[in-house]
């Protein structure tokens, strides 16, 4: 069985052939200003436009905890703004990141990224400003990822986004 593969650089320049999907954790309040999106929106306005549209909608379809929305920004590849922390401070119910929904997020992208016959590349997703921690989020993408064989790359980069 592959394992996930762990580079430094920039998980919005995956350097491999073939379809790619850009998966990253966003927050169930419509915020996007911090993290890794800044590092989406430089490169791309939709997907940041597409999560907006999603939020202001949530009344008409499926936004909420959970939810994965896949966002084209170029031939063959796709961001995925996956809905997996609960606002965004730290309370009385402690850090924002929701495990079981970026697990249930992380199912859903499969079937997508599946379909596509696309690798998936991404950040620690739900360890920065969601603070959660990353020996809970890895075995989440080995379990609802890797083991159904779809490559995984994470990029560490200067910053910890997410």
């Amino acid at each position: 069985m592959s394992e996930i593969t762990y580079v430094r650089g920039d998980a919005t320049v995956p350097s491999v052939k073939g379809a790619k999907v850009i998966a990253h954790v966003c927050n169930d309040i419509g915020g996007w200003g911090k993290g890794f999106v800044l590092a989406l929106s430089r490169r791309w306005p939709e997907p940041e436009a597409a999560y907006r549209a999603w939020h202001r909608d949530r009344a008409r379809n499926d936004f909420g905890l959970g939810a994965v929305q896949l966002v084209p920004v170029g031939p063959h590849v796709w961001v995925a703004n996956m809905i997996g922390q609960r606002g965004t401070r730290t309370g009385s119910k402690g850090v924002p990141v929701r495990y079981e929904a970026i697990d249930t997020a992380l199912d859903r992208l499969a079937a997508e990224v599946i379909e596509l016959g696309a690798s998936v590349h991404m950040p620690r997703i739900g360890c920065g400003l969601a603070g959660g921690r990353w020996s809970r989020v890895e075995p989440l993408i080995t379990e609802r990822l890797v083991k159904r064989g779809i490559a995984v790359t994470v990029y560490d980069h200067g910053e910890d986004g997410g």
